[in-house]
């Protein structure tokens, strides 16, 4: 009776822990914090005083440290190199292993710089049949041994925690490929827009109603800037900048791009990321243009203070983001999207113009009617909307449209380029 006894608290335990874990690991926090929490609960259900999280990369195949407790001398970052042999042994193991003196060569090498003979029990986290990490547990209270129902509170835990780990890894690699590739563009006499112009295209490859936005959105900026009397290079800059200023959405889910109706606040959360996660994969590459940067992180900043990431207000926004900001409302309001029909020409710059100088940037909107009206009287020599953008204004209108936008410059507070 006292065995089934200590058998029902301990699985209360491990339900408790997980119901501890789910806001834990999908709280918006540092992962760092979260590793943390998840070692507490393999080590709470074990019963151990001692342990270490490791998440798992291959090429070279290597356990690299993520949140360590206990250990009096475990180094930061731990890091154990593995053999082919270790990574098929940790991946065919079903269960958490009780460790002997003759299996840690087995499952670990001594190549690193922490001793295997450190832990007594080991349980591989995989996902799918691969390795995504693994934990490993010390000494327990009293020196006991790890018995049958302590490792089955871990591997139950171990379950959940190897999905978490998983998508950590995902999420780093995604990142470093995308900058690593970026870098490796920039190596090979810098960026020509050819080379950009498929990077543009690979980014909007995740939904049809998104296919050209990224090309669209540099050929507008840069012909705004045009406009605007920009000189060649800084044009050559906003064309590039509007070519990966949405480079962050490589990391949001495909299925929001197709959902037919407005974003739970979640999912905005998601979406709007992608500013951040753009500005972390850019920022490692050096650029000939140095604003490319901040163009990524802040292209969805309104001179309001109603954008984000950073609720910057108007003189706060460079001028180079207000021209690719404008320029990215400008094409997907003229664009078919799941949950809406495009606008029209004539409505869109409207609203646009409604919408200036509080939000949008005043002379990069007098630049956009500018370009609009060179097409519609045809002294654009390129063509500057698509011709899947019709032309459904008169010169007139356009006219109209930008006495009115002079008449709110002249009574209101604009941007000061």
């Amino acid at each position: 009776m006292a065995v089934q006894k200590n058998n029902f608290r301990r699985l209360l335990r491990t339900v408790e822990a997980l119901s501890d874990l789910g806001p834990e690991m999908t709280a918006e926090r540092d992962f760092s914090q979260t590793s943390r929490s998840m070692l507490g609960a393999l080590m709470q259900a074990a019963g151990a005083r001692e342990g270490v999280l490791f998440s798992f990369s291959d090429k070279p195949s290597l356990l690299n440290s993520i949140a360590a407790d206990g250990f009096a001398l475990m180094p930061e970052p731990a890091v154990i190199p593995l053999l082919p042999k270790h990574v098929h042994a940790l991946t065919s193991a079903r269960n958490p292993v009780v460790l002997s003196v003759g299996s840690y060569e087995t499952f670990l090498s001594s190549n690193g710089n922490v001793a295997p003979e450190l832990f007594r029990c080991i349980a591989p986290l995989k996902v799918g049949g691969r390795l995504a990490g693994m934990v490993a547990l010390g000494r327990r209270e009293g020196d006991a041994l790890y018995e049958d129902d302590e490792l089955e509170a871990l591997e139950l835990l171990c379950n959940y925690i190897a999905l978490a780990i998983q998508n950590h890894n995902l999420s780093q690699t995604l990142a470093q490929r995308v900058s690593e590739n970026l870098r490796l563009m920039a190596s090979l006499h810098g960026f020509y827009d050819s080379t950009l112009e498929a990077f543009a295209a690979a980014i909007d490859v995740k939904h049809v109603n998104i296919h050209g936005h990224s090309l669209r959105v540099g050929r507008y900026a840069a012909a705004i800037g045009e406009a605007m009397g920009m000189e060649a290079n800084d044009v050559a800059a906003l064309r590039s900048a509007g070519y990966l200023h949405d480079i962050g959405k490589v990391s949001v889910d495909k299925h929001l791009f197709s959902k037919p109706t407005s974003l739970d606040p979640d999912e905005f959360r998601e979406m709007a990321d992608h500013t951040v996660i753009g500005h972390q994969i850019v920022s490692g590459v050096q650029f000939p243009w140095p604003r490319i940067p901040e163009i990524v992180r802040w292209h969805h900043e309104r001179g309001d203070g109603s954008g984000y990431p950073d609720g910057l207000v108007m003189d706060d926004v460079p001028l180079p983001v207000r021209i690719i900001g404008l320029a990215d409302t400008f094409d997907a309001m003229t664009s078919e999207r799941p949950y809406r029909e495009s606008l029209s020409l004539g409505g869109t710059l409207s609203e646009i113009v409604r919408l200036a100088p509080q939000k949008f940037d005043a002379s990069a909107v007098q630049a956009l009617l500018v370009q609009v009206r060179r097409d519609a009287v045809g002294s654009n020599r390129t063509r500057f909307l698509e011709e899947r953008t019709v032309l459904n204004i008169a010169p007139a209108d356009i006219d109209h449209l930008a006495a009115n936008l002079q008449h709110k410059i002249s009574h209101g507070k604009m941007y000061l380029t």
